[in-house]
């Protein structure tokens, strides 16, 4: 049968149609071309065999963003074992957890890692480190090879596994900001999917495009972003290691000139408030930025338009839908929105009993296409409240406006009930975030001293408002989300914070606000 195993066509098909020494990803030590990708690929796919890893069975990616991560991944694939990219920053107790629920043959991670999340790795037997930059030394470890020897291993004519689209090709593990993470299983065919309805029909990516996504690999929004975008089309990405901070995020603007950017909410606010940014902040280039992650507040939209000259166009993805499914395009900007569907996917918004909402009437979001998740692994009731047929359940919150838009309210369990008339958190938040002073925000609802839920607000001001007395900014911002919302919508509590608590993928947490 044809071969539909994903790496064929998303890097074997740029070398043989002669495109193989095309720049594919960059990092800050190194950089690969499509053939070197190729190579590389079948090296690492032979290094597994020569393992004893077999087919399905799971490898763990606990890497940075450096030319290793795409090595692994596709390599992986390649020879039919399904990777496993998590989180970087998680707890060692959480990413113990994960190699145990995946039943893991082995790590491939940062050196820099390593101390830190040992204890979560005893009961693997093979261990990969990857050191991009060459530095350091390794502990005396008999199960642990530095990538580079690990590739050595391999056959560079290690053969490619044939695959139907419909075989899982690799886990990506839900943010579990509510709970323990869940193990999302994707198959081979989603991630073309995804290339050919936002990454050709919205993000509009060429093969000229340079890409920086902010937004970490591990994460089904960067997975997209910074792999399977760029590569559907031939272009290049830049890989940032680091923690994307707003110095670094305009250094690799300025170093790199890339013509299209990923972020998210918390990072487009605060390059906003940094004293260095610019028309396309940073970089000559820049055509194009996109958000998702959380709900991109329209007052940030709008001044990144400003101050950058380049719009943003949010959306919103999931990791159960792999990437964006919902989301603003080039010719059709409305900020303060999430957008129409993406070509290619169908939305709808239903009430508590699974009925169509009427326009205006929140509900909650569910979406159908092809790149919906098999399940999750080891979790057959949340699969099959999550996956009802050909139809995902978000557990968002939103309402549909009379032009057709999208608009998020908040999470299902997150909505407030305040005076009998439902409250949206992110409104809340949004019409804070508008006011000089704020530069985010969180709301959560508490019980006042008759036991009635109202909003309660968690502030971070700018820094020049900083020295701004309580007893006159609270009143003043009280009044701002009145004239924006409604009087009933303003937060009768603000407490001023210096951060907010987020996952990795910058979601903000408001189930620990609420622990608070």
């Amino acid at each position: 049968m044809h071969n539909q195993n994903a790496v064929a066509w998303f890097a074997d098909r740029h070398v043989a149609e002669g495109n193989g020494a095309r720049l594919a990803f960059q990092d800050p030590w190194r950089s690969l071309t499509y053939q070197d990708l190729q190579t590389a690929t079948c090296h690492f796919a032979g290094a597994l065999r020569q393992a004893g890893i077999g087919r399905e069975r799971r490898i763990v990616l606990l890497l940075h963003d450096t030319i290793d991560f795409p090595i692994a991944f596709w390599g992986a694939i390649r020879a039919g074992v399904v990777p496993v990219p998590i989180n970087t920053l998680l707890t060692v107790e959480t990413v113990a957890y994960i190699v145990r629920d995946c039943r893991a043959a082995a790590v491939v991670i940062s050196a820099p890692l390593l101390a830190a999340l040992a204890p979560a790795l005893d009961d693997l037997r093979l261990v990969i480190a990857s050191l991009p930059d060459g530095s350091g030394v390794m502990p005396a470890d008999a199960r642990t090879l530095l990538f580079p020897d690990f590739l050595a291993t391999g056959s560079p004519d290690a053969p490619t596994a044939i695959a139907p689209a419909d075989e899982v090709a690799f886990w990506l593990y839900s943010s579990g900001s509510t709970g323990a993470p869940k193990g999302v299983r994707h198959v081979h065919g989603s991630l073309r999917f995804t290339a050919e309805t936002y990454g050709a029909q919205v993000l509009g990516i060429r093969p000229d495009d340079v890409m920086f996504s902010a937004a970490k690999a591990f994460h089904a929004y960067g997975l997209g972003n910074a792999l399977t975008f760029p590569m559907s089309v031939g272009a290049s990405t830049v890989l940032l290691p680091d923690r994307p901070t707003p110095d670094a995020v305009l250094d690799v603007m300025r170093q790199y000139n890339p013509t299209l950017f990923g972020g998210i909410p918390t990072l487009y606010a605060a390059l906003l408030a940094n004293p260095h940014i610019g028309p396309g902040a940073g970089s000559t280039r820049l055509r194009r930025c996109i958000s998702a992650g959380e709900a991109l507040p329209a007052d940030i939209g709008q001044r990144w338009r400003s101050l950058v000259g380049v719009d943003i166009l949010d959306g919103i993805g999931s990791t159960e839908m792999l990437h964006i499914f919902i989301s603003n395009s080039a010719d059709d900007i409305r900020y303060g929105s999430t957008g129409r569907p993406v070509p290619g996917y169908e939305a709808r918004i239903v009430d508590e009993h699974d009925r169509p909402a009427r326009n205006g009437e929140a509900g909650e979001l569910v979406v159908r296409g092809d790149s919906a998740a098999e399940g999750y692994w080891n979790q057959r009731a949340k699969s099959r409240r999550t996956f009802q047929g050909e139809w995902t359940y978000t557990g968002d919150t939103y309402i549909r406006d009379e032009d057709g838009y999208f608009r998020f309210q908040g999470r299902r369990d997150e909505m407030l009930k305040v005076s009998g008339v439902w409250v949206s958190p992110f409104e809340v938040e949004e019409a804070l975030v508008s006011h000089p002073a704020v530069l985010e925000s969180a709301v959560i609802g508490r019980r006042d001293e008759d036991g009635l839920i109202k909003p309660k607000a968690f502030v971070i001001l700018r820094d020049g408002a900083r020295d701004e007395p309580p007893g006159t900014l609270i009143p003043a911002l009280q009044a701002h989300v009145k004239e924006r919302i409604g009087v009933w919508k303003y937060p009768r509590w603000i407490e001023f914070v210096d951060s907010l608590p987020k996952t990795a993928t910058g979601k903000i947490q408001r189930f620990r606000l609420r622990e608070v």
